[in-house]
Order: C-alpha cells, then structure tokens, then sequence
C-alpha cells in the first residue's frame, strides 16, 4: 500500500507532502490545474519511462520519494532479494534528476536501477489512464490482456518457437549450400584425386627450388673444386707442407730452439690444410647427383607450382587446400544425411510445439469462460446488467506466443447481436468495461494499489454513482487512488484531495491539500455547479456526502 508521496522541485510543483491511506482516494480539480503531475511524479519514483523534463524551472534538482508498506508476502519482498537490496516492511524510493537529466535512484537508502524500480512497480502499483480503452479496442492486444488474467508464463512455448524457427532457419542454409555444393562436386572430387596424388607438403617448394638450383650449378663449379681439392692433397700443399715440417725437424736440434716456433706454427696449419680438405670433399660429395635426380626434381616443383597456380593459392597453401576440398566434397556426401538428421529434430521441435499450443490454447479456453462469468458480474454494479462479455478464440498463424486469436466482444442490450468492443460500446460503457476488465486483471494481485485516471468520464448521474461505488467497494480491500471529475464518485471517496494552480504572473504552481469535511463539501459542490457555488449545489454536495 502507498503511505506516502514527497515531491520536490518536479514540473509545477515545487514542495508537497502527502499521506495516504487505505480505502478509496479521490483526488479533483479544475482541468489543467495539474492532477497529472501528480501522476508523472509518481510514475517516475517508480522509474517508469515518462517525460524528460521533469525538473521546475529555476531549480537543479527535483527529488520524488514514496514509501509503501509490504505486507508479509507481498511480491516485491522477492524483488529487493534478488536484487540483494535491504528488505524491511516498509519500502522507501527515490529518485532524483539533475537539470542536464541525470538520474539516480536510491531503494532504502541504496543506490539501484531503474530496471529495479520498474520491476518493484509492477508489483506495487498499476497505473490505469484516461486513454487505456485504446488498449481494449485493439483486438490485436485482447490475447495478451487474456493471458495476463490467466497468469499464463509463456516462457516454454516461446522458446519452443525459437528452437522451431532457428532449425528451420538452418535447415534452409544447410539446403541451399548443399545445392550450390553438388553443383562443383565433379570439380571437388577431381582437385582433391589430383592433390592427393601429387600430396604437396607445406615448405617443399623452398627445398625443391634450392636443390634444383644447387644441382644446375654443380656442373660449373666441380671442375675448380676439383682442382683445389688437388692442390690441397699429397700431390700438392700438403706434401710439400710435410716435406718442410720433415726438413725442419731433421735440423731442429742444431738451431738451438729457434725453428720450434716455426714447427708448431707448421703443424697448426697442417691440421687447418686437413679441415679445409675434408671441406672441399664434402661439396664434392653433395654436388655428386644421378643426372636424371635434376629432371625429377624440376618435374615435381613445376608440377607443384603449377598446381597453385591453378588453384590461385601459393604452393605452400596447397596441403591445406587439399584439407579443405576433401572437408567440402565430404561434407557433400554427408549432406543429405545431415539434412535427414536436422529434419528429425525439426520434427520432433515442431512436435513439442504443437503440444505446448494444445494446452495453451486448452488453459485459454479455460481462462476465457472464467473472465467472461467474472466479467458478468462485475458488470452488474455499473449499471450494465444486461451486457455480455464474451471473449472468443479462434484458430490463428501458429507465433512465439502461441496459434490463437482472441477477440473481446459485447453485447449492450437484450436481443442486441454481438460484436467487436470498439464498434458495439459507447465511450461511457467502454469507460464501464474497461473499468471491469481492469478489476477481473488485478484481482489476484496481492498488495497492489490501483490509481484510475478518470475512469469515469464519459458517465453521469446513476451510472458515476455506480462506478463510484463499485470503486468503493473495491478500495473496501485495499488501496485505490482516482482523478476524477465525477462529484458521484468523488462523494465516495473515504479520503479527499484537491489539486490547484495558482500563478503570481511570473511563477505558476500546482499545490494538492487534503480536504476536511466542510472544504470537501465545497469542493464537491464546485463540480456540481461550476465556479460559483450555490446553495442548491451545497445541499446537493450535501446530499450525496450523505
């Protein structure tokens, strides 16, 4: 229940502290006077999406706060749990908004989202406007309306529907890519036979060339290998080179130490001369090849670089080419199966479906004869006896949220046929039907306070007095607030409020003050008569007080 509304510096109005209470809540006044500010301060505490400009002018910040009472098992208590916020029995919001728009909310004193605000409003308070016939009008919204009566979770069946479209999505992707894949299955099967018969390996083409390469120049270079490898042998530096060493160490021992230097030097270089004898023998040995290994060598790298040329790919790219086409003509042969396979589950997810759509529509039919038998008789008190409500279902296009439409229809009068609500009712009995509908949807809502925005209008005389009651009675459970222009409705009121504008010229403010007895009296007095009060609307004000 809402105890408690504090505006400061919103719209028109610049301070205001209101307490509510149980039962039924009136507020009145002149058009334009600002009952909607009201309203749109509320809606935004609550974090509703609303208008930007919200802060009076001339200030830096507007602040909104309200504060509700929970009872022990009121629904937002799971609400502040799951968003680990501070649960209590008593919820304080607020919320502020700076001049450049910034906002900040705060749920018992903590900082929170407007997604928390939003979500602990659905279950504090719902809103009913002047314009939410409109809703009731377009047939489109009567499924939704029905399956919000029902407490309907559709949850499983619009997953069920996802699972449906997104196998039936790939299924066509699968299909096309097999056509157009069957379509080069003949090229496929050729370049793969062909690239596993040449099987190129990632680097050979480097190694190729380089071997081909070494081979095409060891013809011209053998030959003065050759000769050096002689000039290095026996025949030539290393012979002569021992006949020196012998020749030294024959005389060493006369010269008295001065050729040991010498000699080491000498056998140094002996073991260098053997080093790069061994060297020249190994380039010998690798430049020694068949002649037809050069015509081999050639005929594979051609083959290879012709091959990526063909392919438009660089000869290394080849091995994973080869894995890739062998991926796509394997995936060609697969194709149809996988194709198979898919369409079983599709099956089976259209199944699960059809099943969930059967209940669906089964739980709707159950809901639509329950809403039509309450509809009847919370009709009867607002003067409409004689309606019928009916809510039918037929066969739709099977969507997310199931393969039913559902239309509101009425009859007004006895023998009347029936028809769509927006083409039978009045504005006065759409006021009147929406205002049952709106009782029938919330009836199970535990601790929600209602707030109706001249539910009334477009009523008079008995009827306001009927709609005034059936408002009373209602409130009799909990908590209704209702602008109206209706002094029926407002005399049932168990709490009065008046909304006013008063202007200095250059400042423009809206105040709202609760009424006592005699004020009440005038007030409602003023709705009868207008700006000048008579003693007949006195008397009158009198009379429907009492």
């Amino acid at each position: 229940m809402l105890r408690g509304l504090n505006i400061r510096n919103m719209l028109l109005i610049e301070r205001l502290d209101l307490e509510f209470d149980r039962g039924l809540n009136v507020l009145t006044g002149e058009t334009g006077a600002g009952k909607s500010i009201l309203l749109d301060s509320l809606g935004f505490v609550l974090g509703w999406r609303g208008r930007a400009d919200m802060v009076r002018t001339g200030a830096d910040l507007g602040e909104v706060s309200a504060w509700f009472d929970l009872s022990k098992n009121h629904p937002a208590r799971l609400v502040l749990e799951q968003a680990g916020l501070p649960v209590d029995d008593e919820l304080l919001l607020r919320r502020t908004n700076a001049k450049d728009g910034r906002k900040t909310a705060y749920v018992n004193d903590r900082r929170c989202t407007g997604e928390v605000l939003r979500k602990l409003s659905e279950c504090l308070v719902e809103l009913h406007g002047q314009h939410d016939d409109r809703g009731l009008l377009n047939a489109k919204g009567h499924r939704t309306l029905l399956d919000t009566f029902a407490g309907h979770d559709l949850g499983a069946i619009r997953q069920a529907w996802r699972d449906v479209a997104t196998l039936e999505k790939q299924i066509n992707i699968d299909r096309a890519a097999l056509v157009e894949a069957e379509r080069d299955a003949d090229f496929l099967r050729h370049s793969v036979e062909e690239l596993n018969a040449l099987a190129p390996a990632a680097g050979e083409d480097a190694k190729l060339d380089t071997r081909r390469r070494l081979m095409q120049s060891g013809g011209r270079i053998r030959d003065d290998i050759t000769k050096a490898a002689g000039a290095l042998s026996a025949e030539g530096a290393e012979g002569r080179m021992q006949d020196a060493s012998r020749w030294l160490q024959d005389v060493a021992d006369k010269a008295e130490g001065r050729l040991d230097a010498v000699i080491e030097i000498l056998a140094r270089a002996m073991n260098e001369l053997a080093d790069a004898q061994r060297g020249v023998d190994d380039c010998l040995s690798q430049l020694a090849f068949d002649p037809h290994e050069l015509e081999q060598v050639e005929e594979r790298l051609f083959a290879i670089r012709a091959l990526a040329r063909k392919h438009n790919v660089q000869p290394d790219a080849l091995a994973d080419l080869t894995t890739d086409l062998a991926a796509r003509l394997q995936a060609i042969d697969m194709g149809e199966g996988h194709l198979v396979e898919l369409e079983q589950k599709l099956a089976k997810a259209k199944d699960i479906y059809d099943g969930l759509a059967a209940k669906l529509l089964e739980s709707r039919r159950k809901a639509g004869a329950e809403l039509d038998a309450k509809m009847g008789q919370e009709l009867a008190p607002l003067k409409m006896e004689a309606a019928v409500f009916t809510t039918e279902i037929n066969a739709a296009d099977a969507g997310p949220d199931g393969a039913d439409a559902v239309m509101f229809t009425v009859s007004t009068n006895p023998g009347a046929p029936a028809g769509p609500i927006n083409k039978i009712a009045s504005g006065g009995e759409l006021s009147r039907f929406l205002l049952a509908l709106k009782v029938c949807l919330t009836s199970r809502a535990d601790g929600l306070t209602l707030i109706f925005d001249e539910i009334d209008r477009g009523v008079g005389g008995a009827t306001a007095d009927a709609v005034g009651r059936r408002l009373s009675t209602l409130a009799g459970k909990g908590q209704i607030l209702v602008v109206t222009h209706s002094p029926q409705v407002a005399a049932l009121g168990d709490h009065h409020w008046q909304v006013s504008k008063a202007t200095d010229g250059a400042t423009t403010l809206t105040s709202i003050v609760k009424l006592g007895s005699a004020e009440r009296m005038d007030e409602i007095a003023r709705m009868l008569a207008g700006d000048v009060i008579t003693d007949e609307a006195r008397a009158a004000a009198r009379a429907l007080l009492n």
